[in-house]
């Protein structure tokens, strides 16, 4: 029989596995409590949790939910990145950190599928999904923007040339 405060945590873990989209695993083995509540306050900037889980919680919550095996994510000492939003974006921070401490991104389950440690570092280096609607919206206004410059050349053109007009009856 489990204990309540065992699974009062499953619970607290099942939670936050519902609520986000998107898990990026790290080992936080080396990590002091101030980086990780450094690691913290960046990730909620960006709206998500960061927070050290039991691998076995994890296994119980993964079986509940019924999630693809999650192989070497849950082998070590793990804390989990719940992504709400982008998943690209928290694993540019990860990384960012993991320059700076022993931070390590062992994987991660984006979009239903579960990715090592170089596919997690190649979607880090994927503009973001505002960067993508961005880079779209000014690909689709280039011909406008293309069609209104042309209009405004040929009556600038148009200027110019009456303008020469009128300087050569002025002058002659």
């Amino acid at each position: 029989m489990p204990q309540q405060y065992k699974i009062d945590k499953v619970s607290h873990v099942k939670e936050c596995f519902e609520e986000a989209s998107d898990y990026i695993f790290t080992d936080y083995r080396g990590l002091n409590v101030e980086k990780i509540t450094e690691i913290r306050r960046e990730l909620a900037k960006l709206e998500s949790k960061y927070m050290v889980v039991k691998n076995n919680y994890v296994k119980v919550v993964a079986k509940e939910k019924e999630l693809p095996d999650l192989g070497e994510n849950v082998i070590g000492p793990t804390a989990i990145a719940f992504v709400n939003k982008d998943a690209n974006e928290i694993a540019k921070v990860l990384f960012k950190l993991a320059k700076d401490t022993p931070l390590e991104v062992k994987g991660g389950l984006v979009g239903g599928n579960v990715l090592d440690s170089e596919e997690i570092e190649a979607l880090s280096k994927l503009p973001g999904r505002d960067q993508l609607i961005a880079m779209l919206m000014s690909t689709m206004n280039a011909p406008l923007q293309n069609f209104v410059f042309a209009c405004n050349d040929t009556i600038g053109q148009l200027v110019r040339v009456l303008n020469a007009v009128k300087e050569k009856k002025e002058s002659a």
